[in-house]
């Protein structure tokens, strides 16, 4: 009994310093991203064509995510974690001032090293240290503290903004600040945990993981097409101020603190392949709508319903869990981190074009995008296991 109530409190221990780093990370990255269009556009003098390329230098840090693998010789993926969230935080406290392309290229960069290596290790660490059974809900918990967090960054700009009327640069530095603080925190108050199973110190790519390969690939098209031009469509196409773009993000943020958790039951019961169906099938309405919309209380409720279905990208994870040997966790989140950056990379740079030419075709690219997806999730095996990597559809006659 006292062995298995300490392994509990382990455990325990374990989770919250997850949810701590959780809580971390979307504070700055939240107020980065409520920030950003508004201030290249109205400080920095930036065109979409800018901001496409600034989106896409950001994820050049993802594209090199398999470096992970090679600094987990040299450091502990916990301790590389929290070393990455202080990267974050400082990038996130320098951009407000340095308000032009150059500088925003430094300061992009700084901060998305930290925010890309910090969320590679995240997940294997959660993939670690959760069971099969209780993962869907527990990284749904996860999902929920992050939008927690989010809602009270989101929160910080509005009122910095409005009430106080604080210059922008100084809201960054908070905004980073707060996440530097947190992380420093987690380093001191939690031990060093050492992992069950030692992680291989090497690139991993195995043909049984093709079909997760390939969902990661095209999910990081799509995200950023999400991230990058439906929020820029807002400020340009219905003019909102970064005001408005915070209180949007703010609801939002309400909604998935209260869903995500939801979501991750609905992911245990259902299963990977029922999830994955439904969250495509809902994206390529989304991108579809957005397309066409010409009004503004519709566009926010298309945002929001956007970021509530990749939500269900929680069942990506936990089909990865299931197929996966426990000690290709970390040398698989790089890789696959990398994958899901190759389009990432280029895309935004090559929609920002598309963007100057027809906004639209940017959305319909999107649509097109998640029909591949649709596609590639009918493959995912109703009860997947090592083994059991892929389905043919032709043979499923349920889900």
């Amino acid at each position: 009994m006292k062995i298995s109530l300490l392994s509990i409190s382990r455990m325990q221990n374990r989770i919250g310093l997850l949810q701590l780093m959780t809580f971390a990370m979307p504070f700055s990255f939240g107020v980065w991203m409520a920030l950003f269009n508004n201030f290249a556009i109205e400080q920095g003098g930036l065109n979409g064509a800018h901001i496409g390329v600034l989106q896409s230098w950001r994820e050049v840090p993802g594209f090199l995510a398999f470096g992970v693998v090679f600094l987990l010789i040299v450091i502990a993926e916990q301790r590389l974690a929290i070393l990455s969230l202080v990267m974050l935080g400082a990038g996130t406290a320098l951009t407000g001032w340095l308000p032009n392309f150059n500088g925003l290229l430094i300061t992009t960069m700084l901060m998305s090293v930290g925010f890309h290596y910090y969320e590679t290790v995240k997940q294997s660490l959660a993939l670690q240290w959760f069971s099969k059974a209780e993962a869907p809900v527990q990284l749904g918990r996860l999902i929920s503290i992050g939008a927690a967090s989010s809602l009270i960054a989101y929160g910080w700009v509005w009122v910095a903004l409005q009430v106080f009327e604080l210059p922008v640069a100084w809201v960054y530095t908070f905004g980073g600040g707060v996440t530097v603080i947190i992380a420093l925190a987690a380093f001191l108050m939690f031990p060093h945990y050492e992992s069950k199973v030692t992680q291989t110190k090497k690139l991993v790519v195995r043909k049984r993981y093709s079909l997760y390969y390939a969902l990661v690939f095209m999910g990081g098209g799509r995200r950023q097409i999400f991230v990058v031009f439906a929020a820029l469509m807002m400020v340009e196409r219905f003019g909102f101020g970064a005001d408005e773009v915070a209180l949007m993000f703010l609801v939002n943020g309400l909604l998935s603190m209260w869903l995500a958790p939801k979501i991750g039951g609905l992911v245990a019961r259902w299963g990977e392949r029922k999830a994955l169906t439904v969250e495509y099938m809902g994206l390529i309405l989304v991108f579809l709508a957005y397309s066409v919309v010409e009004w503004a209380p519709l566009a926010v409720v298309l945002y929001m319903l956007d970021h509530v279905l990749f939500a269900m990208a929680i069942a990506q994870k936990t089909y990865f869990q299931k197929i996966a040997d426990p000690a290709d966790m970390a040398s698989t989140a790089g890789v696959a981190f990398t994958i899901n950056h190759i389009a990432a990379v280029v895309l935004p740079a090559l929609m920002g074009l598309l963007w100057l030419v027809s906004p639209p075709l940017v959305f319909i690219v999107g649509a097109m995008m998640a029909v591949i997806s649709l596609l590639l999730a009918r493959w995912v095996p109703t009860h997947p296991a090592s083994g059991v990597e892929w389905q043919n559809p032709l043979t499923v006659n349920s889900n």
